[in-house]
């Protein structure tokens, strides 16, 4: 047995022993208290699901349903950056045949759009801030690559502020200027990191190739990971599209409300985006899109006829009844914390997303999402019981665009924080800028006074 092997045993063995005096009553207890008590904001929720308003914001806003008497309206959902809907946004973008995610990165961090001078100033600072400093794709991703690439990516960040002479400072053109650096480099960082994750745990060839200026980002990134550093205009759009709708979602999602946390204590901004990464990496958060494919991969094997409404339909049944799936009752993909009779961003994916499908052979992969979206809310309410206004939520589509794409379930999360790290970096400055106080929340204490026992006396 070798050494590896024997303190591994040692070390399961030794937790078994930990664990096995741990209360579990004490542990449903607490967990009971959290749930019954009206007091207590369990998610930082109110009892009706809506978050614990904690302040302002001028960066972006959510809506999806408007309060009347106290109940909830369901509404068309609207998404809006600095006062922007996303979709006038997006809109104008594509009218004029141009890549958009730049110049919403500089609406999200200055709280204005630029003229033409300006935004061409702001693109030719990010092509110039690409590269990552010398020597650090060698020595922090490929002598120390990983599994995940989200580790990878919060562990980079952290490294930069070793390379920044002035990491610490806290003034608004400071802060600007590392908010913007970081925007011009996680792709870079995400794409030498799945490179390196290719070779070293997939046994691929390593294929490492540098940003080109006068590219937009969408367009290095696709550059960046594809072996013959080929793409389409029309991919890039697509891809510049997902940058601009995921770039910003209000300052409640778990992985903003983070950065502000950490960024009310004063800390640097490294710090404070690479904790927002390591909440996108979690699951219940940045995952959505994985469960989406996941569950959409099982679909496709179980459905003979994509196009029978009713056989998709007896197994969407089996799933709401925790028959089929992973046994959560839920179609992932379907319903949102906001959004009730449409998610802005997914309307938008599916309008510009149904040509590449044609074109990448995945049309009757794309109708079989739109049959599961029509038919759910139906679905959902005969078998719960429960008649609720739900729609397709971004996640629903994503994960099929990036298949169209190319691009590996790998880099689904990574993704999203390439295009959130916009919104990360404008609350983190207005955070900064406005609050002055830091955050601390209250947990109120359960236990009973205990009598310390000297260490001999203990059983």
């Amino acid at each position: 047995m070798d050494i590896n092997t024997a303190y591994s045993e040692k070390n399961r063995e030794y937790m078994r022993s930990l664990f096995a005096g741990i209360d579990r009553n004490t542990s449903e207890a607490l967990s009971r208290m959290m749930r019954d008590n009206v007091d207590v904001k369990r998610g930082l929720r109110n009892a009706d699901g809506t978050g614990v308003m904690i302040g302002y914001t001028t960066v972006g806003n959510v809506l999806g349903y408007s309060i009347l008497d106290g109940e909830r309206i369901p509404m068309e959902g609207h998404l809006s950056y600095a006062g922007y809907e996303v979709s006038e946004l997006v809109e104008g973008y594509r009218k004029e045949n141009r890549f958009g995610f730049e110049e919403t990165a500089f609406l999200l961090l200055l709280g204005r759009l630029p003229n033409a001078e300006e935004l061409d100033m702001f693109q030719n600072f990010l092509y110039d801030n690409m590269a990552l400093p010398d020597n650090f794709t060698e020595d922090m991703i490929l002598k120390h690559p990983s599994r995940d690439i989200m580790n990878q990516l919060g562990r980079s960040v952290l490294a930069l502020y070793s390379s920044d002479p002035n990491p610490d400072e806290t003034s608004l053109e400071n802060m600007v200027r590392q908010c913007s650096q970081l925007i011009a480099r996680f792709p870079i960082i995400i794409a030498h990191s799945y490179a390196a994750r290719q070779h070293y745990f997939n046994d691929k060839s390593l294929y490492l190739h540098r940003p080109v200026k006068g590219l937009s980002i969408a367009e290095n990134f696709l550059r960046a990971i594809r072996p013959n550093q080929k793409y389409t205009d029309e991919e890039a759009k697509l891809l510049d599209l997902c940058l601009v709708i995921h770039a910003e979602h209000g300052g409640g999602n778990n992985s903003t409300f983070t950065c502000r946390v950490l960024s009310s204590t004063g800390t640097d901004t490294y710090s404070a985006i690479s904790a927002a990464v390591g909440s996108l990496k979690g699951p219940k958060h940045g995952g959505a899109n994985n469960q989406v494919m996941t569950q959409f991969s099982e679909i496709k094997a179980n459905v003979k006829n994509w196009k029978d409404d009713n056989e998709v339909a007896d197994y969407l049944r089996k799933i709401l009844r925790k028959e089929a799936g992973d046994g959560s009752g839920l179609i992932y993909g379907m319903g949102h914390a906001i959004y009730t009779i449409s998610d802005p961003r997914a309307t938008l994916l599916k309008k510009y997303a149904r040509s590449l499908a044609e074109k990448t052979g995945l049309l009757e992969e794309f109708e079989l999402l739109e049959s599961i979206e029509r038919l759910s809310p139906d679905l959902f309410a005969e078998v719960t019981g429960k008649k609720k206004v739900m729609c397709a939520n971004v996640d629903f589509y994503s994960g099929l665009v990036y298949t169209m794409l190319g691009i590996s379930q790998e880099l689904f999360t990574p993704l999203f924080a390439m295009a959130r790290i916009t919104g990360w970096c404008a609350h983190r400055i207005e955070e900064v800028m406005t609050s002055g106080r830091i955050m601390r929340p209250a947990y109120r204490a359960i236990f009973t006074h205990q009598d310390y026992i000297p260490l001999s006396e203990r059983k």
